[in-house]
């Protein structure tokens, strides 16, 4: 039976009609009824089919029928069955003020006033608020010492950082459209660019989502400064965006020309940082990995001091340090001459939820990821087979031989695993000793899975490189997940709109700060307006037209499984 609907319970003589849910747990039941009895949760005694109700039965296995009379046993422990007045008191909604509504767990987020074409900034914004590690530095950020030795502090007013700051806590205090006049001014005045006129004459141009992009990453890495280790360590200061979100490429400069090798001219090397990944896309360019092997591999024209002019080089790169935080820029503008405009490349490319970025390293900075990554694919794998057991022993309950209930799991177990069997001594009618099989409990094949997953974390983190260990600010496994996307609309970087998405994190547990699980959806950010999508909307900004296709990938290193509170 679908829906809701009531049984009657009996306890000490009494009846209460309590409604069922069809998608609702015994556990829920039984609180339920404890708002009936007094009787708390784990001193109750429900009778059901097949015996005992639990905390993890699924109600709707039960077969329970409308007014069936089930019977509760079971009385309020010490102090039970009073009604205890919160330690808080209980705040409606309603009654909060917009900056408490605003910080609820599910609550929509902020979005940007959109001032004129000013949607490749709003965009560009609400991308890189969802790093916590920048809300948390901009929160420390002091306008009048938080400054490179090289660098005067600017006007408070015409201070990105400071503007930045100050428009991210507004945003965290209100669910409505925020108008980011002040942070725009301050953008303006430190590059002129985007100030530049519409030619209709009617208001500002539409501006380019990565260059606007680029600049606030470039003020950023000159004023947001985090202070490392303590006074009597001689506490550096460091870059945030050199911290988390660059990287740094191991390069090898070579002359195409055969008579410069003739002469002896030899390859150069050289480190040099970078703060995104290039996806060059061609004719061949199918998938985000396509394009960024092609960004790896650069032609550059120089002069050649053994054959005194200039010629071809080329400059091939590989990844010798991954950020925490990887920026990925699909590089679909280019000039078009006769029409003296910036023109889109429309053709599909594909990326992934997860980016594996192992291949694109050098060879020392692979050897020390591969046994993390291959590590960590192997623990997520045993975690997904104990959770799915673990769901098929809630929704699947079966009828043993002598009418007992016996789950899903265990019978799978007893037909198919022969590993679960232990050999236990009987004695015969004739005294010889016989040997017989007993499956192991379901306590017991939890305990041993888990065991082995606790091993396997442990296991994991040992693995992990000693210096890698040290840069927190770094991946260490080379997987990454996507968390925003910047995506533009039309044919021409001088016209059409953008827009960005953003992956909801889970909910925070307000005593522990732990976040909790997501649930995979994504926050759209269309200026003002702001909606709740799905992931297969992500799946959609490959591009192939002048649709939203994705510009701007943000990916963030997975976080490294936690044996933390597993045996708990």
């Amino acid at each position: 039976m679908d829906g809701a609907w009531c049984v009657a319970v009996k306890h000490q003589g009494k009846k209460y009609d309590v409604e069922i849910d069809d998608t609702s747990t015994g556990e829920e039941f039984k609180y339920q009824l404890y708002s009936l009895t007094g009787v708390e949760p784990d001193r109750q005694k429900i009778l059901v089919k097949g015996g005992q109700l639990k905390d993890d039965t699924d109600m709707s296995t039960l077969g329970l029928k409308p007014g069936q009379i089930i019977m509760m046993m079971g009385t309020p422990g010490e102090g039970g069955g009073a009604i205890v007045r919160p330690k808080e008191k209980v705040k409606f909604v309603e009654d909060m003020t917009e900056a408490e509504a605003a910080q609820q767990v599910g609550a929509t987020p902020a979005g940007l006033v959109n001032l004129g074409n000013t949607c490749y900034l709003n965009a560009t914004l609400q991308v890189l608020r969802s790093i916590p590690e920048l809300q948390e530095a901009l929160g420390k950020y002091d306008h009048s010492s938080n400054r490179s030795s090289a660098d005067a502090a600017p006007i408070p007013q015409l201070d990105l950082t400071r503007q930045l700051k100050v428009l991210y806590k507004s945003m965290a205090e209100t669910q409505e459209g925020m108008p980011p006049i002040a942070f725009l001014n301050a953008l303006r005045t430190a590059y002129p660019q985007f100030s530049e006129k519409a030619k209709n004459g009617h208001g500002y141009a539409q501006q380019d989502a990565e260059e606007a992009w680029s600049q606030i990453i470039s003020q950023l890495n000159q004023r947001l400064q985090l202070k490392e280790g303590t006074p009597e360590e001689n506490a550096r200061s460091v870059s945030f965006i050199k911290k988390f979100m660059a990287g740094e490429f191991s390069s090898t400069l070579q002359c195409d020309d055969p008579a410069a090798k003739e002469l002896g001219e030899e390859p150069t090397s050289s480190k040099d940082a970078f703060l995104k990944l290039n996806c060059h896309i061609d004719g061949h360019t199918n998938h985000l990995r396509d394009g960024i092997i092609n960004g790896l591999t650069e032609k550059i024209e120089k002069k050649s001091e053994l054959l005194d002019r200039d010629t071809t080089y080329t400059k091939t790169s590989k990844i010798s340090r991954l950020p925490k935080y990887l920026t990925v820029h699909f590089v679909r503008f280019f000039w078009k001459r006769e029409v003296q405009k910036k023109a889109k490349i429309m053709r599909k490319v594909t990326f992934p939820h997860e980016l594996d970025a192992v291949e694109f390293c050098t060879d020392e900075l692979r050897k020390a990821l591969v046994p993390v990554r291959d590590k960590v694919r192997e623990v997520r794998k045993d975690e997904e087979d104990i959770d799915r057991a673990r769901k098929r022993r809630k929704l699947s309950n079966v009828t043993d031989g002598d009418g007992g209930h016996v789950d899903a799991a265990s019978k799978d177990r007893k037909d198919d695993k022969k590993d679960d069997k232990k050999p236990a001594a009987t004695t015969s009618a004739d005294g010889d000793v016989e040997m017989a099989e007993v499956y192991k409990t379901d306590a017991e094949f939890e305990a041993e899975k888990d065991a082995s997953l606790l091993a396997a974390k442990k296991e994991l983190h040992g693995l992990i490189n000693p210096e890698l260990g040290k840069d927190d600010g770094a991946n260490q496994s080379g997987l990454y997940e996507l968390r925003g996307v910047v995506t533009h609309q039309g044919a021409s970087a001088d016209s059409g709109h953008y827009t960005a998405y953003v992956k909801k994190t889970g909910p925070k547990d307000p005593k522990t700060g732990k976040i909790g699980e997501e649930d995979g959806n994504w926050w759209w950010f269309n200026d003002d307006k702001v909606s709740e999508v799905t992931p297969d909307k992500i799946d959609a900004l490959a591009g192939g037209g002048e649709s939203h296709s994705a510009l701007i990938l943000l990916y963030r290193a997975i976080p490294l499984p936690s044996a933390e509170g597993l045996m708990e």
